[in-house]
């Protein structure tokens, strides 16, 4: 996968239903729709695949977070790491088949995660978000420096809006990653669409959504 990326996060909020109907619909403008759900067992997470399967979202665009057993089973694009998770070294030798990203809150982190092999990092929260009160952002400087030391692309998490979508791609994003902000908004497919434009705007004439 290359170019401009938007990944949407599932909340953990929604039954595993309506986030697959949310998803079915949503899913052309989306390059990676990812299982966030750590309350669940493997058994639910492996059924909630099915669910988004059945919704018509393509496999290649279901990242599980955390368990890349889970992702390997489903024959899915990939999993996403935290720092309590499998080490991306391990996993990229037990299932090499599998997209490995690794969220990171620092350079340091970033580039031990490109050394060990990770394909790509959400890199945040970039932007103040409600979803942290108490944290400070990170901000564009830090997402600049962080984009500039690795080669790997780097995903912008936190905050991001479709009004900040531009300085957070100048800043050195690959693209970026939105939860709430589709999933729980009135209408998510103009949203995601809101999102996908402004992500591709000026590289796209006459073209829709992915497919």
């Amino acid at each position: 996968m290359a170019g401009r990326e938007l990944h949407v996060v599932s909340t953990g909020r929604q039954p595993l239903d309506e986030l697959a109907r949310i998803a079915g619909l949503i899913h052309p403008y989306v390059d990676a729709i990812h299982l966030r759900e750590h309350a669940k067992t493997a058994r639910e997470l492996l059924n909630g695949i099915g669910m988004l399967l059945a919704a018509g979202v393509p496999a290649d665009r279901i990242v599980v977070n955390d368990r890349a057993d889970v992702a390997a089973a489903a024959g899915v694009q990939g999993v996403q790491l935290a720092y309590h998770s499998l080490d991306v070294t391990d996993v990229k030798e037990w299932f090499p088949q599998l997209r490995i990203g690794r969220s990171v809150h620092s350079l340091k982190e970033a580039v031990e995660a490109e050394k060990k092999g990770a394909d790509y990092v959400f890199f945040g929260h970039v932007y103040p978000t409600a979803s942290k009160p108490d944290s400070p952002a990170r901000g564009l400087r830090e997402l600049k420096l962080l984009a500039s030391r690795t080669r790997i692309p780097v995903i912008a998490i936190g905050g991001v809006k479709p009004a900040n979508v531009a300085e957070t791609l100048k800043a050195g994003a690959s693209g970026v990653a939105v939860m709430s902000g589709i999933l729980e908004a009135a209408d998510p497919i103009r949203e995601a669409a809101a999102y996908h434009q402004c992500l591709h705007r000026g590289r796209e004439n006459n073209h829709g959504p992915s497919s």
